[in-house]
């Protein structure tokens, strides 16, 4: 194998060539205390950057077997490392050339310990996989820049990231027991007849919609558990820790406007995942098959037996097999709820801020006015209940607007002032004195879910087969894309954490709220094209398809979802992989 002074004198020697002979560097290098591979060169300065790896054996990174002994720390770990390896990069970065020239970059984190195939640790070695902008002017390369980039920066950014010696290990170690520590507590909820847990001391409110990192005012409030909620975990690593627990069944949030209800369900939906350390949200943790659910003007639907909420349609249209490209707020949210109890959803997250009136609640006078024959919708105030009857699937409602949901709450929790209060007895009382006399609706049952196939035919256009490529990320960074996949299926696609391009369609994933990595709409189109491959053979219930994907969806096997290693995945839940499915326009089922 080549040495690192092999690869400068060859980088010298391509100075002032043609961009293309950048080709000649492809392949592997040793340097003092790691390898570098170069498994692809870009073959334009404008065009997606270099795909590189650096391998560490662990006898030289050093990481003590604890810091990755459980999945829990290794993930945490893993998490860990691509911060500071991302940090140290940033660092040294500096313009050198046209286009992506002298870009070092690796896949970019967000507030929450996820899994990433950016970086990998084992007992053998640690694996970093980032992407260099190899510089140029114009189109010539600039061989000498390049040798300071990847001899000597390079160095010096996986000695400051890769080597357990060079890092904080008060910091590391906080970072592991936090997520070791909220994995469990989501772990022991079930056991203790929860859907949510939110710790006293909680900072909940965010710098703004589309920042995700806590809110620096003193005036936040931290949030305080009302003491009929109150419950008690002993953590692992971290001992005693108390807040409000959140009980199994229909819990309402109810408040005044801008008192933090949106903002306290915003944080329950994104329980699902670990926050990182100062983020306010540490150890807040939800049922981890937690499904937040909204109303969809436009979305698709196909083949969804959506007749518990809606039925005998106008011109006698079916609402058992009901498809629709353009489907209105009440379709949208029957299909999307009857959707996620199909692929396996625990916990419905529901704010009537995003809903359809007319599907949340038929208020008496309505239901004088409209008679139920003229009425195709079942509201969900009448069917809530059964579906935690029939399926146990729990609802936290956030609803300001209709006190008829006393009637079929569990649990009723004001938010004032950014403070919850225990007003289940009050709700309780307020629906004794004041009936609604409304009539239930929808009858006394939920109704059975009809099992989907779907058939096997190729979900992207067959006339745009040919390169799977990734393209993108969040609207203004400027982190690099990944490279082409000659012949290797549909082109996908990654806009942000709201859009997949999937051969040629371009699918709508605005209404998955709990995505938050770019990364993680990857592994989705990567997930979709495996699946069409491999298990797409018309015998396969939806289900069976997101068991048999599962186990490469969140761990080791990530890699497995695609021809090459890409640096660039984030795990994903089947809750969201089955909702972009349920999206695609070229989706059949039977």
């Amino acid at each position: 194998m080549a040495d690192d002074q092999v690869l400068r004198q060859t980088l010298v020697r391509l100075d002032g060539l043609g961009y293309k002979a950048y080709k000649e560097i492809q392949g592997s290098y040793r340097f003092p205390g790691f390898t570098l591979h170069i498994d692809f060169v870009q073959g334009d300065p404008f065009a997606a950057p270099s795909r590189l790896r650096v391998v560490v054996p662990q006898a030289e990174a050093g990481f003590p077997t604890e810091t990755f002994h459980s999945r829990s720390r290794e993930i945490a770990l893993r998490d860990y490392l691509t911060r500071q390896f991302g940090k140290a990069a940033a660092a040294v970065r500096e313009k050198r050339g046209s286009g992506n020239s002298g870009l070092m970059a690796i896949a970019p984190t967000s507030q929450y310990i996820l899994e990433r195939s950016a970086l990998w640790v084992s007992e053998a070695v640690v694996e970093a996989r980032f992407w260099v902008g190899l510089p140029a002017r114009g189109r010539q390369i600039l061989g000498r820049t390049a040798a300071d980039l990847l001899c000597d920066d390079l160095p010096l950014i996986v000695g400051r990231s890769l080597f357990y010696s060079a890092l904080n290990p008060t910091e590391l170690q906080q970072h592991l027991t936090v997520a070791e520590d909220t994995d469990w507590l989501r772990d022991q909820l079930a056991a203790r007849g929860l859907v949510a847990f939110v710790p006293d001391g909680a900072l909940l409110p965010r710098q703004s919609g589309v920042d995700e990192r806590p809110l620096q005012d003193s005036s936040a409030v931290r949030f305080r558990s009302p003491a009929s909620l109150r419950v008690e975990f002993h953590r692992p690593n971290q001992g005693s820790i108390s807040g409000m627990g959140i009980p199994k069944g229909i819990t309402l949030i109810v408040g005044g406007g801008y008192h933090g209800k949106s903002t306290l369900l915003r944080a329950i939906a994104l329980g699902i995942y670990t926050a990182i350390p100062g983020d306010g949200r540490e150890h807040l943790v939800t049922d981890a098959a937690a499904v937040k659910i909204r109303a969809e003007d436009g979305r698709s639907i196909t083949g969804v037996d959506i007749s518990p909420f809606i039925n005998h349609l106008p011109q006698g249209r079916s609402t058992t097999r009901f498809s629709t490209e353009n489907a209105s707020g009440s379709t949208s949210q029957a299909a999307s709820i009857i959707e996620a109890l199909e692929a396996g959803a625990r916990l419905l997250l529901v704010d009537e801020d995003t809903s359809a009136t007319n599907f949340m609640i038929r208020d008496r006078r309505m239901q004088a006015l409209v008679a139920k024959d003229k009425e195709p919708i079942t509201p969900l105030i009448d069917k809530i209940r059964q579906l935690y009857r029939d399926y146990d699937l729990s609802t936290i409602l956030v609803m300001g607007g209709s006190g008829d949901y006393f009637d079929v709450a569990d649990t009723v929790i004001a938010m004032t002032d950014y403070q919850p209060q225990d007003v289940t007895q009050q709700a309780r009382a307020i629906a004794a004195q004041f009936a609604t006399q409304r009539r239930a609706e929808g009858g006394d049952r939920f109704g059975s879910l009809t099992p989907r196939v779907p058939l096997p035919k190729r979900l992207d256009s067959p006339e745009k087969q040919g390169e799977q490529s990734w393209h993108g990320g969040r609207r203004g960074d400027t982190r690099p894309v990944e490279g082409d996949r000659p012949g290797r299926g549909p082109k996908l696609k990654a806009r942000d954490i709201d859009e997949l391009v999937f051969g040629s369609e371009t699918v709508d994933l605005s209404a998955i709220e709990q995505l938050v990595e770019v990364g993680q709409v990857r592994t989705i189109g990567a997930a979709i094209a495996y699946l069409q491959q491999h298990y797409l053979d018309g015998r396969r219930t939806l289900p069976d398809l997101l068991n048999q994907i599962t186990p490469q969806l969140a761990t080791n096997r990530i890699d497995e979802l695609t021809t090459y290693r890409q640096g660039d995945l984030v795990a994903v839940r089947p809750l969201e992989l089955a909702a972009a499915l349920n999206r695609l326009r070229s989706l059949s089922l039977r």
